[in-house]
């Protein structure tokens, strides 16, 4: 699927992308609140900025991804990849981050608020 498809498809009401494969998309500052994006493939993705508040990324794939400044507020990202994302200034309150994988994530400056699943060590 091209980004531009599903902005196109996002626009028209769709919100059903599960298993998409995005790597290495641009998707700066998209409004995707709502989306389910179980299993999709946007690792090395440009997601900063991007509105995916309310999102089922679960089981997404998002190693390496930019995801500095995005809002993932109440977020389900239950068994994600998040290894090696930029999670700086990300707004993650309330977001489920269980089983997710965070290793090697730069999380400064995000906020964690709630968080289920994740201790900040």
């Amino acid at each position: 699927m091209t980004v531009q498809k599903l902005l196109a498809a996002y626009a028209a009401g769709q919100r059903d992308f599960r298993e998409a494969d995005l790597s290495g998309a641009y998707l700066r500052g998209a409004d995707l609140r709502g989306s389910d994006l179980s299993e999709a493939s946007l690792s090395g993705a440009d997601l900063s900025e991007a509105n995916l508040s309310e999102a089922y990324l679960t089981g997404a794939y998002l190693k390496g991804a930019n995801l500095s400044g995005v809002n993932l507020s109440r977020a389900d990202l239950r068994g994600a990849n998040l290894s090696r994302a930029n999670l700086s200034g990300a707004d993650l309150r309330g977001a489920n981050l269980r089983g997710a994988e965070l290793s090697g994530a730069y999380l400064m400056e995000a906020n964690l608020t709630d968080v289920i699943g994740y201790t900040p060590q």
